[in-house]
């Protein structure tokens, strides 16, 4: 009679133990990966790094890249929870007490295993088994087992796919959301590590400047003694000259405290001792792109990931209010069932006792909530969200439209004050070079050499400076484009 029952209870147990969520999941973080090898050295004293080395290193180290995807293990977990939520549940109750009383000694076990299985349209299935044995020393033993079903569908509230599956479609849109946070996250890093290098490279053209201009000054000085050796230069003009030298090596001291704290702030992105010399190998050098703004606007409409997550997150409101309609429907439920019983004495004196019994039932339930305004309130807040997400979506977009606008044009601005910087410094160079020779001769004065000196390191700097402002523009639009990881042909593997 029961044997149905139980090879089906048997199939569900066995499923349910199956299960791969049973198994015990070992915390291992995927990684980003890019094409190539690394190619330096740890053991030598200095290390030349190249940008896309850094980019390597900073993929495989960097503690907000390492954090986000350690988050990425719990936040795949949450989807495989609510995608579970249509297989079958097994709850296994057991017991066993032993005991004794001013009449009897007594022993009681229960074993009571209970699956339940949800539908796609709403529909909850039911399934239980309990077998419960009574052991005494004076009156013998009582044992009864008996079989529970019952199904239950939603004819209102909770019925229907739209309703029932919209927890596991939430789940995949926040899944979704969770990826577009990660590549936004690797992308931001691998700008701030960009950006980080090129500080590097600029420290490190701001302490050759320095001693360049130091070296051109101490050259100047030795000019100076030469004419006044010469009786040509009255010996009290030397003190330009040495003071100028003086505000050399103040510059070199600068640049070089400069360097330590750029190389350090770069070894903290990619978190590496920060003791450890590195030397940013890059030439510094940049080619001309020309970019068309509509064009840019359509890229980073389809790949921008903060414009997605607003996407993302107006469908999750639109879904939401779909729920909390629903919710305030009445609850109108069809329902039906069977149980069997079955109880049997066996005494110490050969009295043994059967009994059977069954039921089945079918019927439908209403319950209609008067004077509960809850549910109202939840779909006020949710038609309020659906409306400001449309909001925030608007102003995401139009935002957007600003931020890729001012990035093209920027890089475009960029470049143009790169190529003036460029000429100024090679007029000021040979505006030098032609001042130096007419001191030489007795047509010029030391003020007016160290005057120009002055121009050139301020045109070089200004084109140091214009060329890194470039090379960054360019970074940060491919950050404002959600091209980064693209541009560095970066995988997730997540």
């Amino acid at each position: 009679m029961y044997r149905p029952w139980i090879v089906a209870i048997s199939v569900l147990v066995g499923q349910a133990i199956s299960n791969p969520i049973w198994a015990a999941d070992t915390l291992v973080p995927s990684r980003a990966t890019m094409p190539g090898k690394l190619s330096i050295d740890v053991k030598d004293q200095v290390i030349d790094l190249s940008l896309a080395e850094a980019v390597f290193l900073g993929l495989r180290g960097n503690r907000s890249i390492s954090s986000a995807f350690m988050q990425r293990i719990a936040q795949k977990f949450d989807l495989r929870v609510a995608e579970d939520q249509f297989t079958p549940k097994l709850l296994l109750n057991g017991s066993f007490l032993t005991g004794r009383n001013q009449d009897n000694r007594y022993r009681t076990s229960e074993l009571s295993p209970t699956t339940t299985l949800l539908g796609e349209w709403g529909t909850r299935f039911s399934l239980s088994w309990t077998n419960t044995t009574n052991q005494t020393d004076n009156f013998g033993r009582h044992q009864g087992n008996g079989l529970t079903f019952s199904v239950i569908q939603p004819l209102l509230r909770d019925a229907g796919p739209e309703v029932t599956t919209a927890p596991v479609r939430l789940a995949r849109l926040n899944e979704k959301n969770n990826r577009l946070s990660l590549k936004s996250t690797v992308s931001q890093t691998v700008t701030q590590i960009a950006v980080g290098y090129r500080e590097l490279l600029r420290a490190q053209e701001q302490l050759r400047i320095a001693r360049d201009a130091l070296a051109r000054s101490q050259q100047l000085m030795e000019v100076n003694k030469a004419l006044i050796t010469a009786g040509r230069m009255a010996a009290f003009e030397i003190v330009q000259t040495e003071a100028d030298a003086a505000t050399q090596e103040l510059g070199v001291e600068e640049a070089a405290n400069n360097l330590d704290a750029s190389r350090r702030e770069l070894l903290r992105l990619l978190a590496f001792d920060l003791n450890t010399q590195v030397r940013a190998s890059d030439a510094l050098e940049a080619k001309r792109i020309d970019l068309n703004t509509d064009q840019a606007l359509l890229v980073a409409l389809e790949n921008q990931p903060e414009y997605l997550m607003q996407l993302v997150s107006s469908e999750q409101a639109a879904i939401n209010l779909v729920v909390a309609k629903n919710q305030r429907l009445w609850d109108v439920s069809l329902i039906g069932g069977r149980n069997q019983l079955r109880d049997q004495y066996f005494g110490n004196q050969s009295n043994n006792l059967e009994q059977r019994q069954w039921d089945n039932y079918v019927g439908i339930n209403v319950s209609i909530p008067i004077g509960n305004l809850q549910p109202r309130q939840n779909e006020i807040r949710a038609e309020v969200e659906v409306n400001d997400r449309a909001i925030r979506l608007a102003e995401t977009k139009q935002l957007l439209e600003r931020d890729v606008g001012n990035a093209v044009r920027d890089v475009g601005t960029r470049w143009r004050q790169y190529e003036i910087a460029q000429r100024a410094r090679d007029l000021s160079l040979r505006k030098l070079e032609i001042e130096r020779e007419k001191l030489k001769v007795g047509r010029s004065s030391n003020f007016q050499v160290l005057s120009f000196e002055t121009d050139l390191r301020n045109a070089e700097n200004s084109k140091l400076n214009a060329l890194i402002a470039y090379l960054n523009a360019q970074t940060s639009l491919d950050e404002k484009l959600g091209m980064t990881l693209e541009s560095w042909d970066i995988a997730l593997n997540d």
